[in-house]
C-alpha cells in the first residue's frame, strides 16, 4: 500500500512539474555568459581590447543602445536612420586589422562588423558627393573621399577579437580605417554624412593633422 502511495505522488508531482514548465512559471535557466577575447586567428597573434591606450577626446563614451540610432544623411538620394541591431542585420565580415597610432604604439585586431560601403550604397550617394563625413557622440569628426569607401573593404565594427566593443573601444561602432592613421579610426559612430566638401577637417586635421591620414605619409600637413 505504502509502496503505491509513493508512486502516485510521484506521478502527481510530475504532472505538477509539467504542467509549471508547459505554463513558463519556473524562471529561465540559461544564463547568458560574457564574450571572451580570442588571443589568436589562423595563425595570427592579436593584440588585446587592454593594449589599447586611452586618448580619446572626451573620454569613453558609454551609449544607451536602447535609444540608439546611426544617421545616414547629406547628399543621399533615400536618407537613413538605423537602430543598432538594423545596422548589424547588413552582411557582416570580419578580418585583421592593424591600428598604428602617431602616439608610437600599434595593435592587432581580428574586427567584426559591416562594409561602409554596403550601409553608403542602400543611401545612394548623390552625383556631387566626394566625401563622407563621420560623427562620433562626444563631438569627434574625421573624413575621407568617397571612393576610398567604395572602392575597398572597410568595416564598420562592433565586435573585437570575437568579444563585441567595449565602451572604451567605440561601441556600439568603430571605424576600422585601414592603412590610415589612428586618429582617422573614429570611435562611438552615430552619423555618416555625404558631402562635397573634400575640404572638410575634422578634430584632429583641423589641428594641424593631415585630411588624408595615410600611413605611408606623416601625420602632419
Amino acid at each position: 500500500m505504502i509502496k503505491q502511495y509513493i508512486a502516485l505522488a510521484a506521478i502527481v508531482i510530475i504532472m505538477v512539474v509539467a504542467t509549471v514548465i508547459s505554463l513558463d512559471i519556473l524562471p529561465n535557466s540559461t544564463i547568458p555568459l560574457s564574450s571572451v577575447e580570442v588571443t589568436e586567428y589562423q595563425g595570427q597573434e592579436l593584440s588585446s581590447a587592454s593594449d589599447f591606450r586611452e586618448n580619446s577626446i572626451k573620454g569613453p563614451q558609454y551609449v544607451d543602445i536602447n535609444s540608439y540610432h546611426l544617421e545616414v544623411d547629406g547628399l543621399v538620394a533615400h536618407p537613413r536612420n538605423y537602430t543598432y541591431d538594423q545596422v548589424k542585420s547588413f552582411q557582416n565580415y570580419q578580418k585583421v586589422v592593424k591600428l598604428d597610432c602617431v602616439e608610437g604604439w600599434s595593435v592587432n585586431i581580428l574586427w567584426q562588423g559591416v562594409l561602409v560601403k554596403d550601409i553608403l550604397n542602400e543611401a545612394q550617394p548623390l552625383p556631387p558627393a566626394n566625401t563622407v563625413i563621420f560623427y562620433a557622440v562626444d563631438g569627434y569628426s574625421t573624413s575621407f573621399p568617397l571612393e576610398y569607401l567604395q572602392n575597398n573593404q572597410i568595416i564598420m565594427a562592433y565586435q573585437m577579437n570575437n568579444a563585441t566593443l567595449p565602451p572604451e573601444r567605440g561601441f556600439p561602432l568603430q571605424l576600422v580605417a585601414e592603412s590610415k592613421w589612428g586618429y582617422k579610426w573614429i570611435k562611438w559612430i552615430n552619423r555618416i554624412e555625404l558631402s562635397n566638401n573634400s575640404s572638410y577637417q575634422g578634430y584632429w586635421e583641423s589641428r594641424g593633422y593631415s585630411i588624408s591620414g595615410n600611413l605611408n605619409e606623416s601625420f602632419l600637413k
